[in-house]
């Protein structure tokens, strides 16, 4: 996962892109994390409290792959992905964090972020779409921003999914051959590369900018997307279930009173699950 050094922010150049995982490994960790992330689902839902998964990256990094294996899991009714793009005119005349702030989830909920408030310090400062000064300014306002929704009880997971402009542009020649992929394929992942240097120095800046003690930065090492997808989803457990109960939730006792009428169960299970027994 993150392959810094204790403490340390990320940095580009600290990603192990070597690393891989086998077919049958990550079969059975995906369906491991899989159930941890319905079973954090649950306590979230039970307990009131809410989560932010930012998922940023390089183009064809792999987000969205992560992200499916992660919907595949959930419950939509309380967990929301929200794709971010280019924002319409009704947003450009509004400070850029609105509709990010509009889009926090309610308690009891989890949204993923497929790309997020980066934006600012990463496309818009790289090709000029903000002014330096704002982009500059945008720094101080994500850390508070993202201060200000931890305090309110948000948990935050940040994830940079990192690949080589070799790895990158042997996935565009994919999306450009298969059919089915070719949607994912635009002017700008081709008009992006060519400003990759740039890129990466706003990304390393990014890094060591936002990278907070709060709301730390994981660098996910992708060039193999299964074990992208593998750390991405042990980075969000381990951040979302930390001092979580996770036990299923408790069943009020008119549920076990119909439940043991209807379903006639024993006396042994009324009592277990009221609690009455160990």
């Amino acid at each position: 996962m993150n392959t810094t050094r204790s403490g340390a922010r990320p940095r580009l150049d600290d990603a192990d892109l070597s690393l891989a995982l086998g077919s049958r490994k990550y079969d059975k960790r995906l369906a491991a994390l899989q159930h941890k992330l319905a079973q954090i689902q649950q306590a979230y839902l039970f307990q009131g409290r809410s989560a932010v998964i930012v998922f940023e990256g390089w183009d064809a990094a792999g987000k969205g792959g992560a992200i499916r294996r992660i919907s595949a899991a959930l419950d939509p009714r309380s967990f929301k992905v929200w794709p971010i793009g280019a924002p319409r005119d009704y947003y450009m005349q509004r400070h850029f964090l609105l509709r990010f702030m509009e889009r926090l989830p309610p308690r009891g909920a989890i949204t993923a972020f497929d790309r997020s408030w980066y934006g600012r310090v990463l496309v818009e400062r790289v090709e000029g779409y903000a002014p330096e000064p704002r982009w500059r300014a945008a720094y101080r306002e994500i850390n508070e921003f993202e201060r200000m929704i931890s305090d309110d009880g948000v948990r935050l997971v940040k994830l940079f999914f990192h690949i080589t402009p070799e790895e990158q542009l042997s996935r565009f020649e994919e999306r450009l051959r298969n059919p089915m992929k070719r949607w994912k394929l635009s002017f700008e992942d081709f008009r992006n590369r060519r400003r990759w240097d740039d890129y990466a120095l706003a990304i390393n800046e990014m890094f060591e900018r936002t990278s907070t003690k709060g709301a730390p930065w994981t660098l996910i090492p992708a060039n193999d997307k299964k074990y992208a997808r593998i750390a991405a989803m042990k980075t969000i457990a381990k951040r979302l279930s930390r001092g979580v109960d996770l036990s299923p939730p408790s069943l009020d006792d008119s549920v076990i009173v119909e439940a043991s009428e209807h379903l006639k169960m024993r006396q042994s299970l009324v009592e277990s699950l009221a609690g009455r027994t160990e």
